[in-house]
């Protein structure tokens, strides 16, 4: 694997992507979670999450068409794709390589850390965005202009580090009015906080909000490809 930097200038001369793997699973988060789904996770990110579990996208994989891409998943056999990184908007042909996927019949979805804008991404995408915490350690990067381009298929994800962080997201999902206009997910941080505390509180505040744990880690830990 290339640890050469992912360029505009790289990316925009074609229909290439730096894509650091593609890999065969079941969801673990998000509405289609335990179902059998195709990632493509592409390279690189700008920001650097205390939590982050996969610093190893950050540099490396191998320059891929879309076209590559899109007939090379076909061989799983999957309803799902689902395109994440580190952070797939950083490369210019992500929102390509989405319309490219959704034009095949696949049911897409992205996963972003909500610090770049989600304008003009193909309406038939689940944009799955980050609201990033201050136990993240990236709380200035929220890109607040996009809370108004979600729409009711859209979800917004908070990933919760202790109990401030909890009552953050609550201040915030409430100033907001989130839940009125998409799903709204809490997960802790594992292992900073236990899954148990977490579902406590959502329960003590009637917060209108979904809980969820990553599935894929109960299954197989921080392994890679999974």
């Amino acid at each position: 694997m290339s640890d050469s930097p992912v360029t505009r200038d790289s990316l925009d001369s074609d229909s290439r992507l730096r894509v650091h793997e593609v890999f065969y699973s079941i969801q673990g988060e998000s509405r289609p979670a335990g179902c059998r789904t195709v990632f493509i996770r592409l390279t690189g990110c700008p920001l650097r999450c205390q939590y982050c579990d996969t610093e190893y996208a950050f540099q490396g994989g191998d320059w891929q068409t879309i076209e590559q891409l899109v007939a090379g998943i076909s061989q799983y056999q999957s309803r799902y794709v689902c395109v994440t990184g580190g952070e797939p908007l950083a490369q210019p042909n992500c929102r390509a390589l989405l319309t490219a996927l959704s034009d095949a019949g696949y049911d897409v979805s992205l996963e972003t850390s909500g610090a770049l804008s989600i304008e003009n991404i193909d309406p038939r995408v689940t944009v799955v965005m980050d609201i990033k915490t201050p136990g993240s350690g990236e709380m200035a990067r929220n890109h607040l202009p996009n809370l108004s381009l979600l729409t009711g298929e859209d979800q917004l994800k908070f990933v919760i580090c202790n109990r401030d962080d909890y009552l953050w997201s609550r201040s915030f999902l409430e100033e907001h009015d989130l839940a009125a206009s998409c799903t709204v997910l809490f997960s802790p941080s594992q292992p900073e906080l236990e899954a148990r505390d977490l579902a406590e509180w959502i329960l003590a505040d009637h917060l209108p909000v979904r809980f969820q744990v990553q599935l894929h880690k109960y299954l197989w830990g921080d392994e890679p490809g999974h």
